[in-house]
């Protein structure tokens, strides 16, 4: 949270995410879309959460389909038809304080930054302005809609460009834009949103025309200059989403260079905006970090790895392997080609090695599992090391049920264990193996045929009679 000059209050964020998106030619709500581990709306109210600011009101349209997607503490407005920006606001009226400051965010400009929030109230507060607009400066300004200022340089009106005939070709040549975030004085903004007209091209409720208004009553509107165009990255397709998340992915990487993570290749890596990462730990190549994935300090992870929701110890070693809602403790190793489902538990030290999957299974200090196995719904003891091969059978067609192996154990190679069963601490098992019973402490479980050879059973096959 960031600290307010003095005598500054927090203000209301009101932002808008009604759209429905048409250009993103999908079912999901534009602001819906994921962008690096959250939807797009919620970067900007994560943003204001950050500032400190006193509300948060989000703006939906009128099947509520932001329902549920909302942080706690934040509040829904519906706007029951899509009229424009300024009916948007006005759906939110309820939630504004006319005493208090207003800022007004888009739900589709989502890498907005708490710093951005707070500098644009403290600037606002400070011109006591009735509005101020967050402008740029654009070599290309397509698209926006442009700054008309008077000739002493003040703000007069914004005038759109949505369609021709909003805008005359001098206003076209101006590259002074508004950016489409505002702050206001509460008051202000809802006496001039009441006289705001749909006399437009679009036949739309435009928010920028309370400028123009709020200046015809003799207020004063000022401006807060943004420097960085990528700040204000909007979405309208999802060529816009690719480079508003190339932007945001930067960003995090960025974050977690600076803090000591060395990533090999970003180019090639995706770490969502909720992983946290220790100090020293490397990120190879190609490799994917998502959700709420934690990973301690010294570790290395990739190639080619990925890793969702899971916990990670400090000096872990992931190697081209997927890894999704798991448990690693401190120097465990997995991989090459390992798969680690839900519920796996590896503890300090504990080697899964190249091609095994693990299900819902507790690994002991220092066991292993080398390769070629499959270990599902089982306890296994530390320092237990199991053969190649190796598989626990925990489904017997109508329910799973639990294998538990004891500590330091030596498996055999291709050894099935069929659950349940309980094997005991210090037990060998005889390779190729189906163990369908309880073994003791310190016992050698053989459980296969005897071999028998017969002889010449090729050359009386073949009806070969020999001599």
């Amino acid at each position: 949270m960031l600290p307010y000059a003095q005598g500054v209050s927090p203000p209301t964020v009101v932002i808008l995410a009604a759209g429905v998106g048409s250009r993103m030619r999908s079912n999901l709500p534009k602001v819906l879309h994921d962008l690096c581990g959250r939807p797009m709306v919620a970067w900007p109210i994560a943003a204001a959460v950050e500032a400190g600011v006193g509300r948060v009101v989000v703006v939906g349209g009128p099947g509520r389909e932001l329902e549920g997607h909302l942080p706690e503490g934040v509040r829904l407005a519906v706007q029951a038809q899509a009229r424009g920006t300024g009916d948007a606001v006005r759906a939110a009226a309820a939630e504004i304080d006319r005493d208090g400051d207003v800022i007004v965010l888009s739900g589709d400009v989502p890498l907005v930054t708490a710093e951005f929030i707070a500098g644009l109230a403290g600037a606002h507060a400070a011109s006591r302005a009735a509005a101020t607009m967050a402008t740029m400066v654009l070599p290309d300004p397509t698209g926006y809609g442009r700054v008309v200022r008077d000739p002493s340089g003040r703000v007069d009106r914004v005038v759109e460009t949505k369609a021709p005939g909003d805008a005359t070709a001098d206003e076209l040549e101006i590259r002074e834009v508004n950016t489409g975030i505002f702050a206001f004085r509460g008051g202000a903004l809802l006496d001039a949103l009441d006289q705001v007209t749909a006399d437009n091209a679009q036949g739309e409720y435009y928010l920028p025309d309370v400028i123009r208004l709020l200046r015809a009553a003799d207020h004063e509107v000022g401006t807060h200059r943004v420097d960085d165009p990528a700040l204000l990255l909007g979405v309208n397709d999802r060529v816009g989403l690719a480079a508003v998340r190339s932007e945001a992915q930067r960003r995090i990487h960025e974050r977690h260079m600076l803090a000591g993570v060395t990533i090999v290749a970003p180019q090639t890596t995706t770490i969502d905006v909720g992983v946290e990462i220790g100090q020293d730990t490397v990120v190879e190549s190609c490799t994917q970090l998502l959700g709420s994935t934690r990973i301690g300090s010294g570790a290395t992870i990739g190639p080619h790895s990925t890793v969702i929701d899971s916990v990670l110890g400090d000096e872990v070693r992931v190697v081209h392997s997927h890894l999704d809602r798991c448990e690693l403790h401190a120097q465990a190793n997995v991989g090459p080609f390992a798969y680690l489902r839900p519920g796996a538990l590896l503890r300090a030290r504990a080697k899964v090695g190249t091609f095994v999957e693990i299900k819902n299974s507790d690994i002991g200090a220092g066991a292993k599992v080398p390769h070629l196995s499959y270990i599902g719904d089982a306890d296994i003891g530390e320092a237990t090391n199991m053969g190649a091969g190796s598989i626990t059978a925990n489904y017997d067609g109508r329910a799973k049920h639990r294998t538990t192996i004891g500590a330091r154990g030596h498996g055999g190679v291709h050894v099935s264990i069929i659950a349940p069963v309980s094997v005991g601490d210090d037990v060998w098992t005889a390779a190729g193996s189906v163990v369908t019973d309880d073994i003791e402490d310190g016992a050698l479980a053989v459980a296969r045929a005897r071999q028998r050879n017969v002889p010449g059973y090729d050359r009386r096959r073949s009806g070969d009679p020999g001599t």
